[in-house]
């Protein structure tokens, strides 16, 4: 005769298959999270030209907008543009905060005031065009005012209210200050850059305000002709106002030539002359007659 099993048993059986199994479905898996590094936004670069405007006379005078200058009141010029570049964070950043952009200014070379030595390597290929003087006598410009000489040019025109006084004033102190000098080791040439307007006889009256005596030639002549001077000389503009306000100061026998600021302290403008008369440039002199 077979034995039941024990009813203990069997209860205790089901107890234990019954706690396994609510063991087993109460367990998690333990999942490692992964946390993707934030993907970096790759730097675009934005850029801007900004047309900058500068006074060719005071180039320390910049703005982002034409006007006239403060100081003399000539038209400010525009020169070459500035590039700026701003990466996208800066461009987030200036939502908040107005962004400034600061231009370079770099002044033209035909209106540039700098003392910069043209040297005899550079000599100044000076046409011999046909000019008339203040007196109204036919001249040729190198054979007759340039040639052998040591020279102070500068250019003016009649009408000018702004600049072409103070140039004019200049050289009168200068020539004042270097007394017999001018005419015999120097000779000022004053050059129209408004031929149109400015008859010898109208240059005659207009030299004489400034007191300009021997040795200081006022040009004028045919339009076509003076065009070519200006354009050899570094001085061509379409407007007159907008002509440079430099002097130019040669000796054509060394062949020593400097360009500097028209309206340069008397005593500095003279030691440059004296320098150029002896065939030489003192670099520390022509960078103060830069200065304003």
């Amino acid at each position: 005769m077979k034995k039941q099993p024990n009813l203990t048993t069997i209860w205790a059986f089901v107890v234990a298959v019954v706690m396994l199994t609510s063991m087993y479905a109460g367990a998690k898996p333990q999942v490692k999270s992964q946390v993707k590094p934030a993907r970096s936004q790759p730097q675009t670069t934005t850029t801007k030209t900004v047309r900058s405007y500068a006074c060719p006379m005071h180039p320390e005078i910049k703005s982002t907008k034409r006007g006239r200058c403060p100081k003399c009141k000539m038209d400010l010029q525009p020169v070459s543009d500035a590039t700026s570049s701003v990466n996208n964070e800066s461009l987030s950043a200036s939502n908040a905060v107005s962004e400034t952009v600061t231009a370079a200014v770099t002044i033209p070379t035909s209106t540039s005031v700098a003392g910069s030595v043209l040297g005899p390597a550079r000599k100044l290929n000076i046409p011999d065009v046909e000019v008339l003087d203040q007196d109204g006598n036919a001249l040729h410009f190198y054979r007759d005012l340039i040639k052998g000489k040591t020279v102070a040019i500068n250019f003016i025109f009649t009408n000018c209210t702004t600049i072409c006084p103070p140039l004019a004033a200049t050289f009168a102190r200068v020539q004042r200050e270097m007394g017999d000098k001018v005419g015999r080791d120097v000779h000022f040439i004053s050059i129209s850059v408004d031929p149109l307007t400015d008859t010898p006889e109208r240059l005659k009256a207009w030299g004489a305000k400034f007191k300009a005596g021997d040795g200081w030639t006022f040009v004028t002549g045919n339009k076509q002709e003076m065009d070519k001077l200006l354009n050899a000389l570094g001085a061509s503009v379409s407007r007159r106002e907008d002509h440079t306000p430099s002097v130019i100061i040669g000796n054509d026998v060394k062949g020593v030539w400097t360009r500097t600021y028209g309206l340069a302290k008397t005593s500095l403008m003279v030691g440059l002359i004296l320098n150029v008369i002896e065939g030489k440039v003192d670099e520390s002199v022509t960078k103060e007659t830069v200065k304003p």
